[in-house]
């Protein structure tokens, strides 16, 4: 028997939840002793080590994207921060793995005491269910709305968005194009209510036609781009919903000889190293992506001590960085 399924059958044994029976292996002394007794005595019948022998905790680390500069960025944080921890950590990447019915199973995996998601593509009732089983695990750049109960580590999608729409506005430009991310996406519908809110505060209502929402590659940018400036007014900026996207918009400009920004602005989002190489350098919004991993290791750590995370939803600032691609509106 694994160890969080042992663990799960104390709870039950003893009446308690999993946190008190976690903060009894972990020989905590918040625990009044009569539960600690309970508590020790449905693991003799059990036979479950007693507390201090414990070993050494595993995390599961789930990215089910490939390793790039931002996915990237967010897993080295984690690997690290539970370095530091002592906590081994296993990693289970790349696109083949959104098909692989992995929540239903880590529960029942051995040896393995938590889990941390990163933009998990399952919906909220598998995160539900998950958590139903008592076993812990927090969710980095949640895909959907997390559930009330899923402890969630995010970006200011819609504050960061609002700032950049809001820089564009201040140079004069009220015909912006936009392409978004997936439909579906949270961050994605965030930062477009944010581009909305800072139009709205000018006094300007958006045009859905300038809304495209697409996958968010360099490709899809290139081609979202080409049909917002081959419009027969075609708009003075443009925002992405990342930096990728942002680099296919530069491109589109570039194959209609359009100089940027004294043609067309282009702005991104996520500050990626990309955003640094691009001539013109792009105005972006940079993410907090490494304090993410760390912060999401930390929230973890809480729950594997028995206590509760310090907020089940976290948003970290972002940061507006102004560079060469956007400027004042063509006269």
């Amino acid at each position: 028997m694994n160890r969080r399924a042992r663990v799960r059958d104390i709870a039950e044994a003893a009446g308690v939840s999993i946190a008190t029976v976690s903060r009894v292996l972990n020989d905590h002394v918040n625990v009044a002793p009569r539960t600690r007794e309970l508590v020790l005595r449905a693991m003799a019948r059990s036979g479950a080590d007693a507390p201090g022998r414990t070993g050494r905790r595993t995390v599961h680390v789930r990215c089910p994207y490939l390793l790039t500069d931002y996915f990237g960025l967010i897993v080295s944080s984690i690997a690290e921060t539970l370095r530091l921890h002592g906590v081994r950590m296993v990693l289970d990447a790349g696109v083949t793995a959104q098909h692989d019915d992995v929540l239903s199973t880590l529960p029942d995996e051995p040896d393995l005491d938590a889990a941390i998601l990163i933009l998990p593509p399952e919906d909220g009732d598998r995160l539900v269910a998950l958590a139903r089983r008592g076993f812990p695990f927090v969710v980095v750049d949640p895909r959907t709305a997390p559930p009330p109960d899923v402890a969630s580590v995010s970006a200011a999608h819609l504050a960061g968005a609002r700032a950049l729409t809001a820089h564009l506005v201040g140079l004069g430009h009220r015909d912006i194009g936009v392409i978004a991310g997936p439909v579906e996406w949270l961050a994605g519908d965030a930062r477009t209510a944010g581009h909305h809110a800072a139009l709205a505060q000018a006094g300007v209502l958006p045009a859905r036609h300038r809304v495209h929402h697409v996958e968010p590659t360099a490709t899809e940018g290139l081609r979202a781009a080409s049909a917002l400036l081959d419009e027969p007014r075609r708009p003075t900026a443009i925002v992405c919903f990342n930096d990728k996207l942002a680099v296919g918009a530069l491109q589109a400009a570039h194959d209609r000889g359009l100089r940027v920004p004294e043609d067309l602005s282009v702005a991104g989002f996520d500050d990626i190293d990309l955003s640094r190489a691009t001539r013109p350098a792009l105005t972006t919004v940079r993410q907090p992506l490494q304090e993410m991993g760390r912060i999401a290791v930390t929230q973890l750590m809480r729950v594997l001590d028995g206590h509760r995370p310090e907020a089940l939803h976290l948003e970290l600032s972002t940061t507006l960085v102004v560079r060469d691609s956007t400027g004042p509106v063509p006269a």
